[in-house]
């Protein structure tokens, strides 16, 4: 329910009232303050003692007010000439803006009863809350930026996968970026800059890449590879590039050879779209991704969405997408499937492949990912209860492919009854698996351990 003039006035100043004598700057700074907050309403012709002195002011007075305030804040608020006591007054009633909204250049927030300039690092919350990257408008982006070739894969893909449904075959580029929401007031939003442009990196030179290290330890680099392009070439061409950087070797099955990579590739495309989508564009620094020689690392920033904690990220929930346009159009493409199940689905394939879970660390500002090439890792056997001989032992055997009882003795130091009595163990439970006979006896690491 609306409150009277006298109730306002009665209450006072508050964090959604300001009471003026006059219209001047002050008024401007606290509509940006109330519509940057929570809205409000300022009654000028009242002093903040509560005093009625009304204004004086005339049909086209009050008409340059409304187009100052409107010319000077992008805003309109909604203001009308009150009457109290038989004076006039001016009441002005701002609501909640979807978009930040400013004044001469600085942003004002609403702090009890006072209008406050927003520091830098409540501009930058302000706008990561309150306003998508992806839908702010890119007005040197134009028709002829667009790649024509992977918008047709895209509707190719799309139409395939039933989730598309054109008017005709012949529909103007134009009107498929629009019926996709990439299109606002006429201008290209920077969602489809990145998924459909020609060189996202001329109008995003540093959000937009994907930087590939590989490592031998956290010194040694062995590559560094950067991928540019739009997202559908990124999300391929990353692929590619880490493919190229792992390895593979095959069975025969029937009179079929599969490949097996180090990581299951449905694992490894549902990381690369995870980075993509879920990214903070607002922040100026690439996605990494580091492989070494026993796991690779995923980094992107843009962490936990507003209001999901890990356990949550972790289990079933729902989809919060940073990125929603960009989510959708992944979504529609069929390279991400339903929105909220790709943690899931990265468990499941690593698990086919009897290799370890996802190790997931994620606060509000990062998401770190990590695959482990296999479960026997030094971390994982000492919380298994082996000791450090025995650790030892498996790491020579995962380096050189299979330990003797020799190699053991020699490795650790140890007596011919107690290398035995490791070594069994290791088989006992499922780490090591025995090979050969007699001389040729020897130890390798059990390729479907438990």
């Amino acid at each position: 329910m609306k409150k009277s003039i006298k109730q306002l006035i009665s209450e006072g100043e508050s964090q959604f009232l300001e009471l003026k004598r006059e219209f001047n700057e002050g008024v401007l700074k606290t509509i940006s303050a109330f519509a940057n907050t929570g809205g409000g309403t300022l009654l000028i012709g009242v002093s903040d003692k509560k005093e009625v002195i009304g204004i004086e002011i005339k049909d086209n007075e009050f008409k340059d007010m409304v187009d100052k305030i409107v010319d000077t804040l992008g805003f309109h608020p909604e203001i009308e000439i009150v009457r109290f006591n038989n004076k006039k007054l001016v009441k002005i009633d701002v609501i909640k803006s979807l978009i930040p909204i400013k004044y001469k250049g600085i942003y004002y927030k609403r702090v009890g009863n006072t209008t406050r300039e927003m520091n830098t690092d409540e501009l930058l919350r302000f706008f990561r809350r309150d306003l998508r990257w992806e839908r702010l408008i890119n007005d040197k982006f134009t028709l002829n930026d667009i790649d024509n070739e992977t918008v047709d894969k895209f509707v190719a893909l799309s139409t395939a996968k039933g989730r598309l449904n054109l008017p005709g075959k012949d529909v103007p580029v134009l009107n498929i970026l629009t019926m996709l929401g990439l299109v606002e007031n006429n201008h290209f939003t920077n969602a489809c800059v990145l998924l459909f442009g020609k060189n996202p990196q001329q109008f995003f030179p540093s959000v937009s890449r994907t930087r590939i290290v590989r490592l031998k330890d956290n010194i040694t680099v062995i590559s560094d590879k950067w991928i540019s392009g739009n997202l559908f070439k990124q999300y391929y061409e990353v692929e590619e590039a880490i493919k190229s950087l792992i390895n593979v070797r095959y069975v025969i099955k029937g009179f079929y050879r599969e490949d097996i990579w180090d990581y299951p590739l449905p694992a490894i495309r549902e990381a690369i779209a995870n980075a993509l989508v879920h990214r903070d564009y607002f922040e100026g620094r690439e996605i990494q991704i580091k492989i070494y020689d026993d796991k690779i690392w995923f980094n992107n920033l843009g962490g936990l969405p507003e209001g999901l904690t890990l356990e949550e990220l972790l289990s079933a929930h729902s989809s919060r997408p940073r990125n929603p346009l960009i989510a959708n159009i992944f979504y529609i493409s069929g390279i991400v499937e339903s929105l909220g199940s790709g943690i899931e689905r990265m468990r499941n394939a690593l698990k086919e492949q009897n290799l370890p879970e996802p190790e997931i660390k994620a606060n509000h500002v990062e998401f770190n990912l990590w695959f482990k090439k296999d479960k026997f890792t030094e971390e994982y056997l000492k919380s298994l209860g082996f000791n450090e001989r025995q650790i030892k032992g498996v790491m020579f055997a995962k380096n050189h492919g299979k330990i003797t009882n020799k190699e053991y003795r020699e490795l650790v130091n140890l007596s011919d009854e107690g290398a035995r009595l490791d070594l069994k163990g290791l088989v006992d439970r499922n780490i090591f698996v025995v090979k050969g006979k007699g001389r040729g006896l020897h130890y390798v690491i059990n390729e479907f351990g438990n």
